[in-house]
């Protein structure tokens, strides 16, 4: 069930370039648990579009089954939207890219969603580098079947009911790093000075972006022994470096504090600014990234930030050289050329 919010705005809310105000952004009312991390993350993708500009038209929000796959309901109400089946949004994100490439693809899922039913569905998504932002809210547990654990819950951690987790963690931003992921971050639902920018620069990426936020589950699992609830990540969390996404034909100044600093163009103009580079780290560098991944786990540090990015990504459309124009834009006599057109293809291939 969810509940509308009002629609009236006060007249001198700033607005965007667009002229749009930022609850413009907003969805319905939210009827997850008080507290929850997912909100959090909602308020963080309101935030980014806002600042963006995005035109809401212009993005489709996509989810599976589970508590984070709710929240596209909380946020752009005027965005296009698909609630899938049980793991199953990355198969409906791809056959809307390949008809209407023009779309801003936004796709959330949950630790379950993703690590569980649809983990078939997440790695193929990455191999074809999909132009999306795929962003888990990962909570540790399945919170829709009251707090079990899920399959990225760290061994040894201790759920609510005081059960040990007996089960090794599956740790999908290093997954993501091992299949080639061309986009990969990873932040807190709790830090949203970091969160809004790495949203801003995943939209801006031409590939597959992934976010793999930790979002505590106040319910079942944000108690002592949990790794994933908001005291463990708050002590353990270790950034990779502090963010700033800067727009293109932007004019801003940004003031560092002492320490190296790194800026990654991306294909539109934009570029991520970085700063306080966390040790034997190198944001385009593959093994990089895995190694300080590796030693930040042993460690017992939750790394967040921003751990690798191929500023030369080339997404599906580009890989499978399709054409420019979206399916849905084109009339029958370009969809159905005929049967001399599908003659002279087949010949191509004798």
């Amino acid at each position: 069930m969810s509940y509308i919010k009002p629609t009236f705005r006060h007249p001198t809310l700033p607005k965007n370039k667009i002229g749009f105000a930022k609850a413009d952004y907003e969805g319905k009312i939210s009827t997850l648990c008080a507290g929850c991390g997912h909100d959090s993350i909602s308020a963080s993708i309101v935030q980014a579009c806002y600042e963006m500009a995005v035109e809401p038209h212009k993005l489709a929000k996509l989810s599976g089954i589970g508590c984070s796959s709710k929240t596209p309901t909380y946020f752009l109400d005027n965005s296009h939207g698909f609630n899938s089946v049980h793991g199953r949004m990355p198969s409906v994100t791809t056959g809307a890219y390949m008809a209407n490439r023009d779309l801003i693809y936004l796709g959330v899922s949950g630790d379950g969603d993703t690590a569980s039913i649809g983990m078939g569905q997440f790695v193929h998504a990455i191999r074809r580098n999909l132009n999306m932002v795929y962003i888990v809210m990962n909570n540790g547990c399945y919170g829709l079947t009251k707090g079990q654990d899920s399959a990225t819950a760290d061994y040894g951690s201790i759920s609510k009911a005081g059960s040990k987790n007996m089960f090794q963690a599956i740790d999908l931003a290093g997954m993501a790093l091992e299949l080639g992921a061309t986009f990969v971050g990873r932040s807190f639902s709790g830090d949203k000075s970091q969160l809004v920018p790495m949203i801003k620069a995943a939209i801006s990426h031409p590939g597959f972006a992934f976010l793999d936020v930790i979002s505590p589950c106040v319910t079942f699992n944000n108690n002592n022994g949990s790794t994933k609830s908001y005291d463990f990540v708050r002590e353990h969390i270790e950034a990779t470096a502090a963010i700033d996404y800067v727009p293109p034909k932007a004019q801003i100044s940004v003031a560092y504090a002492e320490g190296q600093s790194a800026e990654v163009k991306l294909h539109d103009g934009s570029s991520i600014h970085l700063s306080k580079l966390a040790p034997h780290w190198n944001p385009s560098d593959r093994n990089s990234a895995v190694n300080r991944l590796q030693a930040a786990k042993t460690k017992g540090e939750v790394l967040t930030g921003l751990l690798y990015i191929d500023p030369e990504s080339q997404d599906l459309h580009e890989l499978q050289n399709t054409v420019g124009t979206p399916l849905n834009q084109m009339g029958e006599s370009e969809l159905c050329p005929g049967n001399e057109a599908l003659d002279s293809i087949n010949s191509s291939f004798r």
